[in-house]
C-alpha cells in the first residue's frame, strides 16, 4: 500500500533524513524554531537535533546568508531558510556575487554546498511583498541552481539531491503546495535534475506549469477534455539546469505550447522555455506559443483582486 504524506510533511522528512545521515547539515533562518515551524517543515527538529543544529536567526538576511556561504566554505552543508523569497533581495550580493562564483574564482579549492530554501505565492492575501516569485532572476545566474518541485515526492526527492549537490540550490516552494497530498516513499531518494516529467498525457498542446501552475495546468486539463481537446501537462521540476529536450518531446508532438508561469511574464522562466522552443523547432512547421503569468502590476492582496492577477485553470482552458 502506497504511503501517502503532505508536500510540508516530505520536506520535513526529507530534512530529518539527511540530518540523521549527515551531521554536517544545519538548519537555520527566521522561525525555524517557532512552534508553527514554518508550516510543519520544521516540526521536530529542534528537539532531535539540538540548537547547534537547528536554531533561528535575526532579520537580517543579508548578514545571515554571508553566515550560511561561510558556513559552506567550512565544510557544513547548510539549509538557509527564506519564509518569504522577496527579501531575498537583501542578500541577492551574497548568491549571486559570492555563493554563485566562490567555487570558480578559487579553481575548484571552496566548494558551496548551501540549500536556500525560498518561500513564494499567495495564500491568505499576502500582498505586495510578500507574493512575489523571483525565480527567473536566480536562473539567470551560473552557478546557481533552481529547483521548484510540486508533488510531495518531488519535494522530498529534490531537497535530497540538493542537500547533497556541492553547489548552491535554490528551492522554491509554493505556500499553497504545503498541504498537497501524494505518495512519497519512506526510503531516501534523489530527484535530479536533466528530466521533466509528463503528468498527464495528450496530443492537441503543450502545459509547461511551473511550480503551483502545474496544479492548475492539472485541473485545466481536465476541462479540456470535456471539449475534447486532449492536453499534455509537463512538470520542469528542476528550473535550472532545466530539462528542455523532454519538453521539445511533447511540443514535437502538439506543435502547440502554453507555458503558465508562477510569475510575471517578461524575462521570466516562461519566456526561456519559449525562446528555446522557438529557436529548437521554428522552421521545422506549423508552431503556436503562448505565455501565461502574473498580471503586469503588483502583486494584489484582496480575493477578487487575485482571482484577476493570478492565472487559473479556467482562464488557462480557454487560453488553450
Amino acid at each position: 500500500m502506497e504511503r501517502t504524506l503532505s508536500y510540508g510533511d516530505a520536506v520535513r522528512e526529507a530534512t530529518d533524513q539527511e540530518m540523521a545521515r549527515d551531521p554536517a547539515v544545519i538548519v537555520f533562518g527566521l522561525d525555524v524554531d517557532d512552534p508553527k515551524a514554518i508550516q510543519g517543515t520544521t516540526r521536530g527538529l529542534l528537539e532531535k537535533y539540538g540548537a547547534g543544529r537547528v536554531f533561528g536567526t535575526p532579520l537580517s538576511e543579508d548578514a545571515m546568508t554571508g553566515v550560511a556561504i561561510g558556513a559552506a566554505m567550512a565544510g557544513l552543508r547548510p539549509i538557509h531558510i527564506h519564509i518569504r523569497m522577496d527579501f531575498m533581495l537583501l542578500a541577492m550580493n551574497q548568491l549571486v556575487n559570492m555563493a554563485a562564483k566562490i567555487r570558480y574564482m578559487t579553481g575548484g579549492q571552496f566548494h558551496v554546498p548551501l540549500v536556500v530554501r525560498a518561500v513564494i505565492g499567495r495564500s491568505w492575501g499576502q500582498g505586495p511583498q510578500h507574493s512575489q516569485s523571483l525565480y527567473s532572476m536566480f536562473m539567470h545566474v551560473p552557478g546557481l541552481k533552481v529547483a521548484a518541485p510540486t508533488t510531495p515526492y518531488d519535494a522530498k526527492g529534490c531537497l535530497i539531491q540538493a542537500v547533497r549537490d556541492d553547489n548552491p540550490v535554490i528551492y522554491v516552494e509554493h505556500r499553497l503546495l504545503h498541504f498537497q497530498h501524494g505518495p512519497v516513499p519512506e526510503a531516501p531518494y534523489v530527484v535530479a535534475p536533466g528530466k521533466a516529467r509528463v503528468t498527464a498525457p495528450g496530443r492537441d498542446i503543450t502545459l509547461v506549469g511551473i511550480s503551483y501552475m502545474q496544479i492548475e495546468c492539472l485541473r485545466a486539463h481536465h476541462y479540456l477534455r470535456e471539449v475534447n481537446v486532449h492536453a499534455e501537462v509537463v512538470d520542469p521540476i528542476w528550473l535550472s539546469p532545466m530539462d528542455m529536450e523532454g519538453i521539445l518531446a511533447s511540443v514535437r508532438k502538439t506543435r502547440r505550447l502554453l507555458v503558465v508561469d508562477n510569475g510575471w511574464i517578461p524575462c521570466g522562466a516562461g519566456a526561456e522555455i519559449v525562446a528555446t522552443v522557438a529557436e529548437q523547432l521554428g522552421g521545422t512547421g506549423e508552431l503556436k506559443a503562448h505565455r501565461m503569468g502574473f498580471a503586469p502590476t503588483t502583486c494584489p492582496t484582496t480575493p477578487p483582486l487575485e482571482s484577476r492577477f493570478y492565472p487559473g485553470a479556467r482562464d488557462i482552458a480557454a487560453a488553450a
